[in-house]
């Protein structure tokens, strides 16, 4: 992979530092994690506000399955990202890609900018197509991924239930990222990033 972090995005005047994930950041992640909305996560197959959890993560990207970036502005994380591939299924080709910002940090462009990292960074691992999850009422976020060239595949009703027992479905979108990689590299773009 290209090395390309630390990097410093300015996201509407805000100058936030976006960085690998590595082991000592755990402590860091799971503490962001519990300040986010539970609804928030609602879209993760795992409750990340669990120590349990943020460690199998860490364990994770220590083994190379998932690839994950925290977005810091003075040294708090403020978001973060996770491309996680299962090379061993029938899809390893295809990387789930997730993105959480805090509520002080949207609608300044940094998720879209992780998303773009993100790219670069499926890119990279030479995976074919990204998709990503969501609950059907983020409407926000589902615009962002459509600008983004995203898509909708799949409507899974009733698929989630939040704590107090209400059902939520999720939103399964994709991108096909070979087809973005082939384009850059047409217009002599892939190698600039």
């Amino acid at each position: 992979m290209k090395t390309r972090y630390p990097c410093t995005l300015d996201c509407q005047g805000s100058e936030i530092v976006v960085d690998l994930v590595l082991a000592e950041d755990e402590a860091a992640v799971l503490a962001f994690a519990r300040i986010l909305p539970v609804h928030d996560l609602l879209f993760l197959s795992r409750d990340i506000q669990q120590p349990k959890v943020v460690s199998a993560w860490i364990r994770d990207i220590t083994a190379g399955e998932i690839l994950s970036l925290s977005a810091k502005q003075d040294g708090k994380i403020v978001a973060v990202s996770a491309i996680v591939i299962d090379r061993l299924s029938w899809s390893a080709h295809v990387g789930e890609l997730r993105i959480l910002v805090g509520a002080g940090h949207r609608e300044i462009g940094l998720g879209r900018a992780l998303i773009q990292q993100c790219f670069l960074m499926g890119l990279d691992l030479g995976l074919e197509k990204l998709t990503a999850r969501m609950t059907g009422d983020q409407d926000r976020a589902i615009t962002v991924f459509e600008e983004m060239g995203f898509t909708a595949e799949a409507l899974l009703k009733d698929h989630v239930k939040d704590q107090d027992g209400l059902t939520h479905d999720i939103v399964l979108m994709s991108h096909d990222v070979a087809r973005l990689g082939a384009q850059m590299q047409a217009y002599g773009l892939d190698e600039a990033f």
